[in-house]
């Protein structure tokens, strides 16, 4: 019962590694991205971030069940959600999504808020999810700019 959501939570075990496992999440994000916006475009994508958020919500619950933990740092499948809405309308460019990579990232960790809001008041599922969700919108907005003047 608790296989899937600790391997989704984890994304396949890249929350696990050390150091920085929140990054490794968001690098693990990438190829999938890759594939949806390369074969799909941004709708996929977009479509495929709605989706892992609704997934993560269900994953995360189920692994603080068994694993209790405010933010776990190996639960990284909120990093895939924040780095596809990132990426969302970036084209399969390796330039673009590294700088799509550092942007959410550098969002992810600063916490601006209302991200810092949620990661200091929400708790459970919610609590690890949304500063993330807000990271990605951030970065979504950076990225807009970034590739319009590309």
């Amino acid at each position: 019962m608790y296989a899937l959501p600790f391997v989704l939570c984890t994304w396949f075990g890249l929350g696990k590694l050390k150091p920085a496992p929140g990054s490794w999440g968001s690098a693990g994000a990438l190829p999938f991205a890759w594939l949806l916006q390369l074969y799909g475009g941004p709708w996929a994508l977009a479509i495929a971030a709605c989706a892992i958020t609704l997934i993560a919500l269900w994953a995360i619950r189920l692994f603080l069940v068994r694993w209790p933990g405010e933010d776990p740092g190996e639960v990284v499948i909120d990093e895939v959600a924040g780095q596809w809405l990132t990426l969302v309308f970036v084209p399969a460019d390796p330039w673009l999504y590294l700088i799509g990579f550092i942007v959410f990232r550098f969002f992810d960790i600063t916490k601006i808020w209302p991200a810092s809001w949620a990661d200091n008041t929400l708790s459970g599922a919610p609590g690890v999810l949304i500063d993330d969700l807000f990271a990605g919108l951030y970065g979504m907005i950076v990225m807009l700019a970034v590739v319009h003047f590309w």
